[in-house]
């Protein structure tokens, strides 16, 4: 039977809110994995998070403001 993705299991990322799903390369340290990005897990990005998230919301509302 092939595998299906949407059985996979999710976790919300606590910086951007995302949802991300389990890979293979996970396998073995599922329960410790926090984050759905490398860039995450910097501390100094935790600091500019808020900004950047703040940045990619514009960026996706803006185009669909109505005047």
């Amino acid at each position: 039977m092939p595998h299906k993705k949407s059985n996979l299991p999710t976790k919300t990322c606590p910086v951007c809110g995302r949802p991300f799903s389990w890979r293979k390369k996970w396998e073995k340290v599922w329960d410790e994995v926090k984050y759905c990005n490398d860039w995450y897990r910097e501390p100094d990005v935790l600091h500019f998070a808020p900004i950047y998230i703040t940045f990619r919301l514009l960026t996706y509302i803006a185009p669909y403001e109505t005047p």
